[in-house]
């Protein structure tokens, strides 16, 4: 038996029995990648287990993120911050093991993975971070910036559409430090895939403008080594290596078919596998000269100081390049950004646009913030001249081309999000992107690992109600900002106008612990009137922007485009004698944060009479209006019309704004 077998039969053994102790997981994946995962990890992989963090290390992504044990293994063995009882706490509460990989939980772990073929999408969005890093910081012999982006995938990845995207935007781009070693067993939950997914993988990735490297065996450590050798030499195009493997390797019983893909493979069965295998240990039992083969530590080590002394000769002859890369892999913004950011939004306060779509508020934000923050990279989803997401300073890359600071990432929602969180994930930048608000239906499993992930990437949502308009009920969101919110830790933001929009922006590129989204109307809105504190409370969420002498009678909540309809609705009940205060709510997120004294300063418990407006789905609003209050909100798809004519039909107007708030007025 090799070398390469022997330590790879110490992933396929402690991956057996964690999954063995939890009972339950996917022993499949792991025994059947073990043979890749060493030829990887110890053959190329360059790392530094006692610095996960390392700038320039390469970057790791298990897709098929249920093979999560074979991925503890790995960090266990060359020796991260994972011990052996982490092992045997596999799938336990409050382990550093979770049922996936979990971004944040355990050193290693470079993306959160789980949702098939997302890890993917992620290190597209991981290479291209490498590329542009590399282009705007390296210099001729100082390359800080150079590593590869390597991916496990799996058949199911391959099944889901957003590896379509993703592949295809790769190729189009010619990633050539992306390296994808497909584990193809044929084998998911259902049994075997040639039923239902006969695809000529090889021909697809070529249509892609991939580089296809085909092997014999993938359970070959040394036939898979040639294959990664070849892969790297070619940096014109990114590379799948299509890896022929056994799921359950060396099963006897099991091995090869559904029953070990996600469950324990049980006692009777690891012992059989255990002789055949000719591993002759217990139950999480590594021998010490095979830890010794696997710890990577003093390797690591070795491999960050040579990079430590090339830096150290960059900082010397390219210092302010060296502390702006610096400050951008350390997350920090600019010293003097708060201030400049406070200035400019009392600026436009103090003279702002009179009538100004919330989508031209925003682009008019990133102008300011495009000169401000060379790590912003914006996008589009084929939707620039709608979503208005260009700016002064942007720059288009493109195939072969990174120096530039914006893609267009075509009609590739799901692609674009998920890439988005890899160019965060890999350090440098922050990365926004585009589209309208109904696509991000399309986008949502990417939003939503955004915030599991508690990762700052930025969203821009155009077109926000049935202001759309004449493109019918198909383009006209209804529920969509209501579902954003339901999402934990994810921030959306509505502004009303232009100020409101300064600030969301201001307030989600400073944010740290989690995404953000602005979601932005097509048609121009009024400008409000404010006071320096009522601009100052924008940030919290939800303020009181008119209000009334004494408690009031009725309190109206707008938020977006209906702010101004409740200020004019107040002002026509106040004429009749009623005492109203208007609240702006720009995210119901960050206001629910507040502390409950400020909340209540806003909407006091015993104003009970209380309506909320908003052009989408009253969903959320119950908590904020209470029992006593009512809704103008939109529970149906739209029509194809006019915008105004569908404000007016559904009930948008400022008569009947009254005519609800005069029935809860006791």
């Amino acid at each position: 038996m090799s070398d390469y077998r022997k330590l790879a039969n110490a992933l396929r053994a402690l991956s057996m029995d964690g999954v063995q102790k939890a009972k339950s997981g996917h022993p499949g994946a792991p025994m059947g990648m073990a043979d890749m995962a060493e030829a990887l990890w110890r053959g190329f992989l360059r790392h530094n287990p006692k610095d996960p963090k390392w700038p320039n290390r390469d970057r790791f992504v298990l897709s098929n993120g249920h093979a999560s044990m074979l991925l503890y293994s790995l960090l266990h063995l060359t020796g991260y911050d994972l011990s052996l009882d982490d092992l045997k706490n596999f799938r336990q509460l409050d382990s550093k093991t979770p049922g996936h990989p979990e971004y944040g939980i355990v050193p290693g772990v470079e993306t959160t993975t789980g949702p098939l073929g997302m890890g993917l999408g992620n290190a597209v969005g991981m290479a291209i971070a490498e590329r542009m890093l590399a282009s705007e910081f390296n210099r001729e012999g100082f390359d800080i910036v150079d590593h590869f982006t390597y991916v496990f995938m799996g058949d199911g990845c391959l099944m889901e559409g957003i590896s379509h995207e993703a592949c295809s935007l790769a190729g189009t781009l010619g990633l050539g430090k992306l390296i994808c070693l497909y584990d193809s067993n044929g084998i998911s939950i259902d049994g075997s895939v040639k039923n239902w997914f006969a695809d000529d993988t090889a021909k697809r990735f070529e249509g892609y403008h991939w580089q296809v490297i085909r092997i014999k065996d993938g359970n070959d450590g040394a036939e898979i080594r040639e294959a990664i050798t070849k892969a790297q030499k070619d940096l014109n195009h990114p590379s799948i290596i299509i890896c022929p493997t056994t799921i359950g390797f060396g099963s006897p019983n099991k091995g090869g078919t559904a029953a070990c893909h996600g469950a324990p493979l049980g006692d009777d069965e690891i012992k059989l596998t255990k002789q055949k295998l000719g591993w002759p240990y217990g139950p999480f039992e590594v021998p010490d000269d095979i830890r010794a083969k696997w710890d990577a530590t003093q390797k690591g080590a070795e491999l960050e100081k040579a990079w430590d002394e090339l830096f150290s000769k960059y900082k010397s002859k390219y210092p302010e390049l060296a502390s702006e890369f610096t400050r951008r892999v350390n997350e920090q913004l600019p010293k003097d950004f708060d201030k400049a950011a406070r200035e400019w939004i009392k600026s436009l306060q103090q003279a702002p646009d009179p009538k100004l779509a919330t989508r031209k508020a925003s682009q008019v934000a990133l102008n300011f913030l495009g000169e401000k923050l060379p790590e912003l990279v914006g996008g589009s989803a084929d939707l620039a001249p709608s979503n208005l997401t260009v700016n002064k300073a942007s720059r288009d890359n493109g195939p072969q081309t990174f120096d530039g600071n914006y893609f267009h990432w075509g009609v590739r929602e799901f692609g674009m999000s998920a890439a988005m969180n890899g160019i965060l994930l890999h350090g440098g930048f922050r990365p926004y992107g585009g589209t309208f608000l109904i696509f991000s239906d399309y986008a949502k499993n990417a939003l939503r690992m955004a915030a599991l992930m508690q990762i700052p990437t930025l969203f821009v949502f155009t077109h926000d109600s049935i202001g759309v308009g004449e493109d019918g009920p198909t383009h006209q969101p209804v529920e969509q900002t209501s579902t954003l919110r339901l999402i934990p830790g994810f921030d959306s933001w509505r502004p009303c106008d232009q100020v409101e929009t300064a600030v969301a922006w201001i307030e989600s590129v400073e944010r740290k612990d989690g995404p953000s989204a602005l979601i932005l109307t097509r048609q121009a809105l009024e400008q409000m009137d404010r006071t320096e504190e009522q601009v100052k409370n924008i940030s919290r969420g939800g303020y009181v922007l008119r209000d009334c002498k004494g408690m009031p009678d009725l309190i109206l909540i707008g938020t977006g485009s209906e702010v101004a309809l409740c200020v004019h609705a107040a002002e026509k009940l106040a004429d009749e004698g009623r005492k109203v205060r208007v609240v702006s709510m720009p995210s119901t997120d960050v206001f629910d944060r507040q502390d409950q004294a400020y909340r209540d300063s806003v909407l006091p418990p015993e104003v009970r009479a209380r309506v909320a407006v908003e052009a989408g789905s009253s969903a959320i609003w119950g908590k904020y209006v209470g029992l006593d209050g009512a809704t103008v909100c939109m529970d149906r798809f739209g029509e194809s019309a006019p915008a105004g004519k569908l404000f007016e039909r559904f009930g948008f107007t400022v008569a009947n704004v009254v005519k609800v708030a005069k029935s809860v007025l006791k």
